[in-house]
């Protein structure tokens, strides 16, 4: 069988740090992939929030084979149109024109850059949030608010706290003029799609200038269109001092980038900090084609639409107590600890999600997920949950 054999050659070729995958896959179109063996699943995770324009889009195929045939890739020695276009594209998105580009890889690296940014202004305490992930390189673990995944690598940096997300009570405890940087996700990811209250995030800008702060706002998930917004934050109506983004960027392509925003953020010299890889010319033209897809496709607009539709569907179905998160980032929660079980029964009826805790569903579909897909996942994801209901009871 195709699959088995995948996944012996996995065992017998890779680190366990994954697990052996359910699934091996050969290609997919827009929303949907083929495994192996040939079956077609609807994929509503969207490699963790990263084919922002789903599978094989034609005008990012175009523009990564255009490129392939100019520059593949040249140091960070030389420039070349596709960064500089893409920079000058995100600094627009900011409405800022002094912020600043770094470009790298991934959203560690990312949150990397913009930890040692913050240590240029001669501080080093950090204020993070419990349950927050920020990566799992050991600077970006460091701020990450999750004990299981710190535990195996400690110790991690010093003076990183932890404020209770959502809860300015407990950032104020924390905050002094000792802090650098506080980091913060508009919206929890990783933790189960967690939505701070309203006005958190501005009182929490407010505590930061208060005591002269950088705020940093990882947009790792958020980013890239996935909540309605370029990055997530802006519903708020704050301006934060650093930007981090990766995921969708690069329009399925490896692409990170740390822009720093404002005035109070300090500026890297020439040498402080680098990436071979970083804002290579095949995956910034890729994410400029993305870019484009969303402009012209009018897509946050219908990121919105179409959050709110599956919101208000499938909060209607029995064992759903809440839908939680802004567009297409949404965490289903379930009335029983069965969501391990859900994305299983969801395999079999040809559906991808994915389970961030024991009683939450997490989707990130691409963002030109049509209406009739829509509702093509409501009747698999409600096939899926009355399965794994009537299992659980067995």
């Amino acid at each position: 069988m195709k699959m088995k054999k995948a996944q012996n050659r996995w065992q017998s070729a890779l680190q366990n740090n994954y697990g052996t995958p359910s699934l091996a896959l050969s290609h997919g179109k827009g929303s949907y992939v083929w495994d192996v063996e040939g079956k077609k699943y609807l994929d509503m995770l969207g490699g963790i929030a990263t084919t922002v324009v789903g599978q094989a889009h034609p005008k990012v195929v175009a523009a990564v084979s255009k490129q392939m045939e100019q520059l593949s890739h040249v140091s960070n020695f030389y420039i070349h149109e596709p960064g500089l276009s893409l920079a000058e594209k995100l600094i627009s998105f900011t409405g800022e024109k002094s912020a600043r580009v770094f470009f790298c890889n991934s959203g560690a690296e990312a949150n990397e850059a913009a930890l040692k940014l913050s240590r240029l202004t001669d501080r080093t305490r950090i204020i993070s949030t419990r349950s927050a992930f920020h990566g799992r390189t050991i600077g970006a673990l460091s701020l990450t608010g999750q004990s299981a995944k710190q535990r195996p690598f400690r110790p991690l940096l010093k003076d990183v706290v932890f404020a209770e997300y959502g809860d300015i009570a407990s950032m104020k405890r924390l905050i002094s003029r000792k802090v650098a940087m506080v980091i913060l996700e508009p919206i929890q990811g990783e933790s189960g799609v967690v939505v701070p209250p309203a006005g958190y995030l501005k009182a929490v800008r407010e505590l930061c200038d208060k005591y002269g702060v950088l705020l940093c706002i990882d947009a790792v998930q958020t980013g890239m269109g996935r909540t309605g917004s370029w990055f997530g934050y802006e519903y708020s109506g704050i301006t934060p001092d650093i930007i981090t983004l990766a995921k969708g960027l690069g329009g399925g392509l490896p692409l990170g980038a740390m822009i720093a925003v404002t005035s109070k953020a300090p500026a890297f010299k020439a040498g402080e900090h680098g990436s071979t890889f970083g804002g290579n010319p095949v995956s910034c033209a890729s994410g400029l084609a993305a870019i484009e897809v969303i402009e012209k496709g009018s897509l946050l607009k219908k990121v919105v639409e179409r959050g709110e539709f599956i919101k208000r569907e499938v909060a209607e179905l029995d064992g759903v107590t809440l839908v939680r998160g802004e567009g297409l980032l949404l965490g289903i929660v379930l009335d029983e600890a069965i969501a391990a079980s859900v994305v299983a029964a969801a395999k079999e009826e040809g559906l991808l999600l994915n389970a961030p805790d024991k009683n939450v569903i997490r989707i990130a579909p691409a963002l030109t997920l049509t209406q009739a897909e829509a509702k093509v996942f409501i009747k698999k994801f409600s096939a899926s949950l009355l399965r794994a209901k009537s299992e659980a009871r067995a």
